[in-house]
């Protein structure tokens, strides 16, 4: 999770810039900001972390959780639909394809206990919104191999899942790199973010990589950061950084919902 986190405010900065380059500082002064990437995986984070530990449907906690999230940080670069659901009493999904779907499942790769599970977390609480085959499409693809990723497969067997059940990655970034531009679909974006992890060394290569292509470059970042990070582990200086860029609530709540639910897996085991 705290790796979508960190690749959210690390791109933060790079939105609509067209960035085709991996040579940049990471976290210049008060230049990262956190944005609704960070907000909702989190609020997907405290849903789940609710869900496990109170019972009751996990779609319910997954609305509650992001309407409250979303009108405490209501200016975090929603789109317009988005934000006319997080304002509703009687919130509906609306047929989404969005990539906002697969920024904020990481929650689910982590509290997953099998390849199935994680698929039916990320359907749960994507369907909310995103209840398009392609929004939930992208979602549980990058749900299914943040769970393989955390559960010791290599990149060459996470790349095979993915490819045999969600997307081919048939270019490689290089290839991708020149024509890329701003793509908010999961089909446009999920491919793409997973090709910047696979070609990764560690975390803050498969973020750079995904800011290099030039599009959604926050989005782009937190999903390879969330598969990277559950790949090669998150460095103590990215977390610690990633934490204090964001607010105390926000802060307080990611770490409260990442005790709990590894508390919980640890009784489950």
């Amino acid at each position: 999770m705290i790796g979508a986190i960190a690749g959210d405010i690390i791109g933060s900065r790079f939105e609509w810039v067209y960035m085709k380059s991996k040579d940049f500082d990471l976290f210049p002064p008060k230049k990262c900001f956190f944005t609704d990437d960070s907000v909702m995986t989190i609020a997907i984070a405290a849903a789940l972390a609710d869900w496990k530990s109170d019972g009751g449907e996990l779609h319910d906690h997954a609305i509650r959780r992001m309407q409250e999230f979303g009108r405490r940080f209501p200016h975090a670069g929603y789109g317009g639909n988005f934000k006319r659901w997080l304002k509703s009493d009687d919130p509906q999904p609306y047929n989404s394809w969005g990539n906002g779907s697969a920024m904020r499942v990481s929650a689910c790769g982590w509290a997953a206990n099998s390849i199935e599970e994680a698929v039916a977390l990320s359907d749960a609480v994507t369907a909310v919104t995103h209840d398009h085959p392609e929004g939930l499409k992208g979602a549980a693809a990058t749900s299914v191999c943040i769970y393989l990723a955390r559960t010791g497969k290599t990149k060459d067997e996470i790349r095979q899942y993915l490819e045999d059940h969600f997307y081919r990655i048939d270019s490689t970034l290089d290839e991708i790199r020149p024509a890329y531009r701003f793509d908010v679909s999961c089909q446009g974006s999920v491919p793409q973010a997973m090709a910047s992890f696979f070609e990764a060394t560690s975390l803050v290569d498969a973020i750079r990589n995904a800011i290099s292509l030039g599009g959604d470059a926050d989005t782009l970042a937190a999903i390879a950061g969330s598969v990277a990070g559950a790949y090669y582990g998150v460095p103590d200086e990215i977390r610690m950084q990633a934490l204090q860029h964001l607010d105390p609530f926000l802060r307080e709540a990611f770490l409260g919902a990442e005790h709990k639910l590894k508390e919980l897996d640890d009784g489950h085991a």
